[in-house]
């Protein structure tokens, strides 16, 4: 069968290519994709910085994706023809250590559909059956592209381990935060708070649960954190902008035994001076957060259950021949989540 799709081929250049898939072989699915997002891991690649695993163009990026089943190889047993489906993209080898001490997403060998395996900026994507997650009925595409997104988010919240009566700060307002301000509500925070620089962004937080939100540019961040939770700093900060400013709010938010989770993808040599006597006298946990291991069902669970407001947070859609479009409109302030709709021009 030929295709086309959208192939990065590095230097910040995409290119829309002819593609051709033969049939599934043994254990694989052929995936017409409806929908796929653009990730931060998708700005970093774009100027040239590693994925989860290392980009080597031409490649078809896109790991935040979801499609209809058209055909499926010999062995294939989870999903027929014609079911509508979110993927994991994360492949694990699960022989190396890492994954045989239970933390895959360490995996020494870790591959991912669009990062360095053809994935959903394409009009079709081949997969194995084990990436492949049904939607069911009631959820769009659009909403399926975001699971991935979402499991990466419940990663950082089982990490973060928010306990029910704890207030909890979010900074940043992107797609991430705002998906974090919901699950800190559903984890049974009694205060979520959102620091985010543009109003906009600050108004839909609002709407999607922040019990308040704070200008971090024209307002004291600790002082507004007083005013909301009535004392000083909060149990739990997680960062979601990845800029060493941030990390900075981040510490200075922290209250007394507060848990610190550096969701964020950051520059590979960003660095911030570490407060060194807060994290002694205050008992502070740092936490880093990588990837989705065993949550990509919990996210189509809860996309399932309608227990989160998913269509607020997508702003822009491009068609297949406007990749580069939609990742320099992910970059800029208007965007939450931007589209790519493969299957329009």
């Amino acid at each position: 069968m030929k295709t086309i799709g959208s192939f990065f081929l590095g230097e910040k250049t995409f290119e829309v290519r002819d593609m051709e898939f033969s049939a599934p072989g043994e254990g694989e699915v052929l995936i017409k994709v409806m929908a796929a997002g653009i990730c931060g891991t998708d700005v970093h690649i774009y100027h040239g910085e590693k994925g989860s695993a290392d980009v080597t163009p031409p490649i078809v990026l896109g790991h935040e994706f979801s499609g209809v089943v058209e055909a499926v190889g010999p062995g294939v047993t989870t999903v027929k023809p014609g079911d509508a489906v979110t993927l994991d993209p994360n492949i694990y080898c699960g022989k190396c250590r890492p994954c045989r001490m239970g933390k895959k997403q360490n995996c020494e060998h870790l591959f991912a559909l669009g990062v360095n395996r053809d994935g959903g900026f394409a009009r079709y994507c081949m997969a194995p059956q084990e990436q492949c997650f049904p939607l069911g009925d009631g959820v769009s595409f659009e909403e399926g592209a975001m699971a991935e997104p979402l499991a990466c988010a419940l990663h950082g919240i089982d990490r973060a381990r928010i306990q029910p009566g704890q207030s909890v700060l979010v900074i940043g307002g992107g797609t991430i935060g705002l998906l974090m301000v919901q699950l800190c509500r559903l984890s049974g925070a009694s205060a979520v708070l959102l620091s985010e620089p543009v109003a906009a962004r600050r108004e839909i937080g609002k709407r999607v649960g922040a019990d308040g939100c704070i200008d971090p540019v024209t307002e004291d961040l600790p002082q507004r954190i007083r005013q909301i939770t009535g004392r000083d700093g909060v149990d739990v900060v997680i960062e979601c902008v990845g800029r060493p400013a941030a990390v900075t709010q981040a510490f200075s938010a922290a209250g007394l035994g507060a848990t610190v989770v550096l969701f964020s993808v950051p520059g590979v040599e960003d660095t911030v001076p570490l407060p060194l006597f807060d994290v002694y006298k205050k008992e502070l946990k740092i936490l880093g957060s990588f990837i989705n291991p065993d949550t990509h069902q919990r996210a189509v669970n809860l996309l399932r259950g309608g227990r989160l407001k998913i269509r607020e947070l997508i702003t822009h859609r491009y068609g297949i021949h406007h990749v580069e479009d939609a990742v320099l409109m992910q970059m800029s302030s208007q965007s939450i989540k931007v589209m790519v709709l493969p299957q329009e021009e």
